[in-house]
């Protein structure tokens, strides 16, 4: 049955590479220029102010991975931003949502308020689906906000979940 525990930069910068290189090349849902260098990985991924985590089989595969943060500093370092990434032979599987669900607990237990999306790209629409099916609401659209490899430019939505009611 597969899990989530917290990812370890040493133990698991190989599979997480492998994940996020591989959606990124795709140039579809996230800003990371396709052709980033293994070498940012750390600072994007593994960085000291944000939490990781991975999704493992029971072999200990990593599967999908996710970070949370705060999304601003001080005045505004009660509000988590959170990144998700399955392996593209692993979706459709449910295992986003496992990260989707995990992360609000994960959040309302280390004292966030709320959770936004800085940048869910329009036309990454299981994505927008799953984000509303947990309570995620649009709060706002950026024109053209992102360059989507294939289609050009593309809007983008802030979403936002408030969790304050969790606690």
């Amino acid at each position: 049955m597969p899990h989530i525990r917290k990812a370890v930069f040493e133990e698991d910068k190989h599979e997480v590479w492998e994940i996020f290189s591989k959606v990124i090349q795709l140039g579809d849902t996230y800003v990371f220029e396709p052709d980033t260098p293994k070498e940012k990985l750390e600072g994007y991924w593994f960085a000291s102010y944000m939490d990781s985590f991975v999704l493992v089989d029971e072999y200990g595969v990593v599967l999908a991975t996710y970070i949370i943060k705060p999304n601003q500093i001080g005045l505004g370092d009660h509000i988590a931003n959170a990144s998700y990434m399955v392996h593209p032979d692993h979706q459709g599987k449910g295992f986003g949502a496992m990260l989707c669900e995990h992360s609000i607990s994960f959040a309302t237990e280390k004292g966030f308020k709320g959770i936004q999306f800085n940048i869910v790209v329009s036309t990454n629409k299981p994505a927008v689906h799953l984000w509303e099916k947990f309570g995620f609401n649009i709060i706002g659209t950026t024109p053209g906000g992102f360059r989507h490899r294939k289609l050009g430019r593309v809007d983008t939505y802030i979403m936002f979940k408030d969790i304050s009611d969790n606690l």
